[in-house]
Parts: structure tokens; sequence; C-alpha cells
């Protein structure tokens, strides 16, 4: 079994079975639809280093978010050299890397997805997209969640990691 497939099955088997879950309908919880695997969308890139600087961001309440640029990435994605920032938090010793696509809003969660990577080492990180998430606003009103700045919303369509989820209610 792939990394890729044991994280989903142990994610839709948390939003199945946690009282943690943003799933409010859990007995009608078949689990999450996702692209299937696409090993073409899985790097591992040479670091650039961020300026360091704040940015404000927005969440999906109307709230704000202060994250520091640490961090770009570049790479090919649907023949075309794209660019993405990954931000600092005060709570996390890695990068956390919101995003929209070309998906957004049509095959994926509008708001946008995320990807949790790990630090640098060597130089390099590992961008999975395979491992693509959806925020827990996506499933769930009562959350807070930030949304991707603009300097993170790419043109191409990744399509790899969760797909939009259809809620019950």
């Amino acid at each position: 079994m792939s990394n890729t497939t044991r994280t989903r099955n142990d994610k839709d088997e948390f939003f199945k079975s946690s009282p943690d879950s943003p799933i409010s309908d859990r007995d009608g919880f078949e689990g999450l639809d996702y692209y299937d695997e696409v090993t073409a969308l899985s790097f591992e890139l040479e670091v650039e280093p961020g300026d360091g600087t704040e940015v404000r961001v927005q969440t999906s309440d109307g709230r704000e978010r202060i994250y520091t640029r640490e961090a770009v990435v570049s790479f090919q994605a649907d023949n075309e050299e794209v660019s993405l920032t990954l931000y600092g938090t005060d709570h996390s010793h890695g990068y956390f890397l919101p995003f929209r696509d070309a998906t957004s809003g049509k095959e994926t969660y509008g708001a946008g997805r995320y990807l949790d990577i790990e630090p640098a080492k060597r130089g390099k990180v590992k961008i999975d997209f395979n491992l693509a998430y959806n925020p827990f606003c996506a499933y769930n009103d009562g959350y807070s969640c930030p949304l991707p700045p603009g300097e993170n919303w790419l043109q191409v369509p990744i399509r790899a990691g969760e797909k939009d989820y259809k809620r019950s209610n």
C-alpha cells in the first residue's frame, strides 16, 4: 500500500469515526473523493528562501491570520513553469502551503486546498500534490480556514489529492 493510499484510508477512518471529525453526518459518510494518484505531481524541489515578510491571510469567517513568507518553490505543471510560496506559522516546524488552481470551484473545493510540507533538508522539500487536502470548512461551516493568498493562485490545473466534498446537509 502506498503512503498516499494509507494517508487517505486513515483520513477516511478519522472522518467516519472520530468525535473530532468535521463531518456532521458520520453515519452516512462513505469516504472522500480523490483523484487517482499521479506520480508526476510529486516533486522534490529546490527551496528558494522567502523574504520573511508577513502576509495577512483572510479566513473563511472574515478573520485574519498572519504568516511569514519562508520559501518559494518552482516547478512544471501542465507544461507551465509555476511558483508557490511556502508559509511559516508560529505553531509548526514545517511549511504551510495553501493554494488554488484551475480546478478550484469546479472539481475541487472552491476556496482552495492545503499541503503541509516538512522542513527543508539539504535545500530541498517534497511537494506531493496527491496529499493535497480540503480545509475543514469544506465540510462544516463552523471552522475558520485560511484562504490561499493571490500569490498562490495557479492558472493551471492540479488534478491530484482531494476533490470537492458534496455535503449531505
